[in-house]
């Protein structure tokens, strides 16, 4: 699920802000703590799945440093364990040394995801909001299709020149990534609606092969959580309705 890993980021020379500091192994900590000297100031969790957030109470101990995030949902998919001592907002500029950065909320793979831009080189280290090479998996109900879409939006006005993301290299033309990232998304929900179009109301698990027959099938248990993001963003829009028994079905 997480590629080659989760990318941890260093920022600075003479003081050190972390960006997603990762899961809580030892080895991975000590190579933080060696990158950076111990020379840790701030420690920023994009957001708190366990492939990101768990090793931040660890390094904040052994350094010092002020941790940034925004409290985890109560679910069982994000680290509970994460209890920053400054909760982010949308806006707020956090400012070392040699460097500014922005945090932007960007809710949708997680309600309290957001992302951080490096104002001086136009960098936005983006978590799970954008990936090299996949696309997210959006979990309700924390995660939102519809709040998705619209961060993404909101970050193409931002002045991005690169994208850094916590699985895969640097993207560059953010833009394009984002457009298509936008662009796949509405292809996808334009399937679910064919699909309900073409075989009546049905549940997520019976529509799940028809609408993610691209996608290999023992994968599916992970589609049908986007696929239920599809519907509740339809059902918002109030394109479809579901039935007691949990079928979904296209409002005419």
């Amino acid at each position: 699920m997480t590629g080659p890993g989760t990318n941890t980021y260093l920022l600075g020379t003479d003081q050190i802000a972390v960006i997603d500091p990762g899961p809580a192994i030892d080895s991975h900590i000590d190579a933080i703590m060696a990158a950076s000297a111990g020379k840790i100031g701030q420690i920023f969790c994009t957001h708190t799945h366990s492939d990101h957030s768990p090793a931040a109470a660890k390094l904040a101990e052994l350094t010092g440093a002020e941790l940034i995030g925004a409290p985890p949902p109560n679910d069982p998919y994000n680290d509970q364990t994460f209890n920053p001592a400054v909760s982010v907002f949308d806006g707020q500029r956090f400012e070392g040394p040699d460097f500014t950065v922005l945090a932007v909320h960007t809710p949708g793979h997680v309600g309290n995801h957001y992302c951080f831009l490096l104002e001086e080189e136009g960098m936005v280290f983006a978590g799970d909001h954008v990936m090299n090479g996949s696309t997210v998996v959006i979990i309700p109900p924390s995660g939102d299709m519809k709040h998705y879409i619209e961060s993404l939006q909101k970050l193409a006005q931002l002045p991005l020149q690169v994208i850094a993301p916590a699985h895969g290299d640097l993207i560059g033309a953010p833009l394009d990534e984002i457009n298509g990232l936008i662009a796949h998304r509405l292809k996808r929900e334009a399937k679910v609606v064919e699909t309900l179009e073409r075989i009546g109301a049905k549940t997520i698990a019976e529509m799940v092969s028809a609408v993610y027959d691209d996608v290999r099938p023992d994968l599916h248990t992970w589609a049908k959580l986007s696929l239920e993001a599809h519907l509740l963003k339809l059902e918002v829009e109030m394109r479809v309705s579901r039935s007691s028994d949990e079928r979904w079905a296209l409002i005419k």
